[in-house]
């Protein structure tokens, strides 16, 4: 049985046989058995890392007492989940997001800090009470790429690509047909929607995973 650390743009982490192109860290989430507790951060950095470490070395997931490695089918899907880049193993996506982060929010300065980001990145993605992802409403034309959103009739995440809407899942993404013209609801939060429309492009979009009609 894979274990459970596969997280999906809806933010839920399941048990998968996927791979996934980034992994993930916001802090300790399982028990000495491997197993995740209550518990869905411990942290309000929640990072995307790279996949390949400095060392080389094969990681031992799930270590006791060790952060919990997430993976994410690719980076929308990771952005989708409330997380941003690791400014140590991502340090070049991390400085176009902190530029395209400070150009949406100036209040934040031009170079915000990590610790600034984290903050609102926290405060738009959780709920404080329920603890439930924070979603918004926005018309489907003024998304930037890389957004993932819910539509009414439609079960599954949908993320919206330079050449249209394709829905998501584990195996691959789905081509779809939508009026652009419609309201949706948005499952990125949102100030990483507001740094896509400054200028950070997500990446790599994934059209190279396998698709079939919906």
């Amino acid at each position: 049985m894979p274990l459970q650390n596969r997280v999906t743009p809806l933010g839920e982490i399941v048990s998968h046989k996927a791979r996934g192109q980034l992994m993930g860290n916001r802090g300790c989430l399982h028990n000495d058995q491997k197993q995740l507790v209550d518990r869905r951060w411990t942290r309000p950095a929640w990072v995307t890392c790279s996949l390949v470490s400095n060392s080389g070395n094969k990681r031992k997931l799930m270590t006791p007492g060790k952060y919990t490695e997430l993976f994410f089918t690719d980076e929308a899907t990771s952005f989708a989940a409330g997380h941003r880049p690791c400014r140590q193993c991502r340090y070049d996506a991390y400085t176009r997001f902190q530029k395209a982060f400070g150009k949406a929010f100036p209040e934040h300065g031009e170079r915000p800090s990590a610790v600034s980001m984290d903050r609102a990145l926290h405060a738009s993605r959780i709920e404080r009470r329920s603890k439930q992802q924070i979603t918004f409403e926005a018309d489907l034309h003024s998304l930037p790429i890389g957004t993932f959103f819910v539509s009414s009739g439609l079960p599954r995440p949908i993320q919206k690509f330079s050449d249209g809407y394709r829905a998501w899942s584990f195996d691959g993404y789905a081509q779809i047909e939508l009026e652009s013209d419609q309201l949706v609801t948005v499952l990125t939060p949102y100030p990483s929607v507001q740094a896509f429309k400054a200028g950070y492009m997500v990446g790599p979009q994934t059209s190279h995973l396998p698709g079939w009609a919906l």
